[in-house]
């Protein structure tokens, strides 16, 4: 797809935000980024975004950055931003795992020379070994700038980088903050389910109205219980996905599994071929029984009154049927 001359597809390398000035406003329906975390890496590139000599000083940039990003996102559309953290080592200097240190100004010809670098002199007022906060300070900073934060998810890493602390524990997770420009949004929930665990729930009745599907019995007593379980849930705000090896220049690369939800979730298959607004999923939901399983009741002498008889236990499904317009105009093609 074209918005005016610039072409949303492939991939562009230079200054984020001279980039983001080629693209027109409120053109982009989902932003998902993670732009370098204060103090960890020197790429050798004069002003680059990362090392500014202060916590406050990085904000202020990246507040600016963002403000771009504001530009271009459409108002409809999510911003879902990662963030690593960092520590203030003895002296207050600032050590932060790994420092790449690319000679010259070619990326293609990296060395991994100067692992754990100390980069003087860039906190002032934290005492050592205090961690920073980094990706809160960005995050009130951001709301305060006008973006509402919608979701802070907890980024876990089963297999984390190794450290040598003893005095407190191996940091093993990173954030990711969902933020918008406007209470009303484009978000597929459906499309990131999550698998829901059948024996740790609790049977939920069966709204009378609504279809139960095949029950397994055409003759029901009046000691019946029609009762459902959830077989999908949704998306929750700890996501497990293990940092992945890559052998490329790039030291900083997602897993592609950690992505996956945010595009899913912020980006539809289908946008009007005259506006671009998203199309949105139709669901429609249905119980089914299968095996047409019955439980014999009752399940306590508390509870006799309320499951005598037989209990069905149903599991609640939604699937998709189509996708519909939310503006005026016909053309769905995108």
């Amino acid at each position: 797809m074209k918005l005016g001359q610039f072409k949303v597809s492939g991939s562009y390398i230079g200054d984020c935000c001279d980039l983001m000035r080629q693209i027109p406003d409120e053109s982009i329906h989902c932003v998902v980024t993670s732009p370098p975390y204060w103090g960890l890496r020197d790429y050798g590139v004069d002003g680059q975004f990362g090392l500014e000599k202060t916590p406050d000083d990085f904000v202020t940039k990246t507040v600016e950055v963002f403000r771009e990003v504001w530009r271009v996102l459409r108002d409809d559309g999510t911003l879902w931003l990662n963030l690593g953290d960092s520590y203030c080592a003895s002296g207050g200097d600032t050590r932060v795992g790994f420092n790449a240190r690319y000679h010259g100004q070619n990326p293609e010809t990296p060395t991994k020379q100067n692992s754990h670098k100390k980069i003087k002199g860039l906190v002032s007022g934290l005492r050592a070994k205090n961690l920073v906060g980094m990706p809160w300070r960005v995050a009130f900073a951001l709301q305060a700038d006008g973006w509402i934060l919608r979701s802070d998810i907890v980024w876990h890493k089963p297999n984390p980088m190794p450290e040598s602390v003893t005095d407190r524990p191996t940091k093993s997770h990173e954030y990711i903050f969902l933020m918008t420009k406007s209470p009303k949004y484009y978000y597929d929930a459906e499309a990131i389910k999550e698998r829901a665990n059948l024996s740790s729930q609790r049977s939920k009745p069966v709204n009378a109205k609504e279809s139960v599907g095949n029950t397994g019995s055409s003759k029901r007593t009046d000691f019946e219980k029609i009762r459902h379980a959830v077989t999908e849930r949704n998306k929750r705000s700890v996501w497990t996905v293990p940092a992945a090896p890559y052998s490329g220049a790039h030291f900083a690369t997602y897993p592609p599994k950690l992505i996956e939800p945010c595009i899913l979730a912020g980006t539809s298959p289908t946008v009007c071929g005259v506006c671009a607004t998203p199309w949105v999923r139709q669901v429609e939901t249905s119980y089914d029984n299968p095996g047409n399983r019955t439980t014999n009741g009752p399940r306590s002498v508390e509870r006799r009154h309320e499951t005598a008889g037989f209990e069905t236990r149903l599991e609640k499904r939604t699937k998709t049927i189509g996708w519909h317009s939310q503006c005026e105009h016909d053309d769905g093609s995108g």
